[in-house]
């Protein structure tokens, strides 16, 4: 048995989680409501923002709406079990050239759900039901990312090669007065082009994602970005053939990327 002073600091250790766990999120997909309850509670305590869903395809639908830190999965499932949840976030990963998010394998049962069959799928690791706060803890301090560098508000978006310089803006306008003027009415319909389309992806309305970014490309047209341009246009028809939810990871590199280049022509 642990003495009292050993029991005092493991219970000061699982209390005091590292600071910057607070910004990072974890998502878990447990069919069992009650088992998925306990998760949820166990990582308030650790002070992890968390998603609980009680299915893979749920799972899916939650990554495209937003970047996980770490991902939780019972292996056996209704509607999606966590294999093939595990082997389609690798495929978006592969696609994209995103980091590996790591995928931990949760059971009861090592004889069905073997190690071999859990790294197969793409999982990184397992952990056998029950699971108790401190083995929550000790996998979260492997798994999980460390303290990252956070760039400072307002610094200056890294200008792409084949974004337009003042000078060019100058040039293929005339003036930098015409400049000034043509980029204040843009920038503003173009943010609010970008609101809208963060809504309508986030609801997953095709239709409203489409029409928004036909705005936007009449405004990268106009503003020279020809490269977001042409992933503006690959991404309308992405979505046609695709669908949101299998389009969204894409929609979310360029929301990203458009949102520097907006940022980078508001100081030139």
């Amino acid at each position: 048995m642990l003495s009292s002073d050993v029991a005092s600091r493991e219970l000061q250790r699982l209390a005091s989680p590292p600071a910057h766990w607070r910004h990072l999120r974890v998502l878990v997909a447990e069919d069992h409501s009650t088992y998925r309850a306990m998760m949820g509670w166990f990582l308030h305590k650790l002070g992890l923002t968390h998603t609980l869903v009680a299915d893979g395809r749920s799972a899916l639908v939650a990554v495209a709406r937003k970047r996980f830190d770490l991902v939780i999965s019972d292996c056996q499932m209704p509607v999606m079990d966590g294999y093939a949840m595990a082997r389609a976030i690798r495929r978006h990963e592969q696609a994209l050239g995103h980091g590996r998010v790591p995928i931990i394998a949760l059971t009861g049962n090592m004889l069905h759900d073997d190690p071999q069959r859990c790294r197969d799928a793409g999982m990184d690791a397992w952990l056998l039901k029950p699971l108790t706060l401190a083995q929550l803890h000790e996998l979260l301090s492997r798994w999980l990312p460390g303290p990252i560098h956070v760039q400072r508000p307002g610094a200056p978006a890294t200008r792409a090669s084949t974004w337009p310089t003042r000078a060019d803006l100058i040039q293929m306008f005339g003036s930098g007065q015409v400049v000034d003027q043509m980029l204040a009415g843009l920038l503003v319909e173009a943010r609010a082009d970008c609101s809208a389309l963060a809504h309508a992806r986030m609801i997953l309305d095709a239709a409203l994602t489409e029409q928004c970014l036909h705005r936007l490309v009449g405004s990268l047209a106009f503003l020279g970005g020809t490269e977001l341009e042409a992933r503006g246009i690959a991404l309308i028809h992405e979505i046609r053939t695709q669908g949101m939810l299998l389009s969204c990871v894409h929609l979310d590199v360029f929301m990203r990327d458009l949102t520097a280049y907006l940022t980078y022509l508001s100081v030139l």
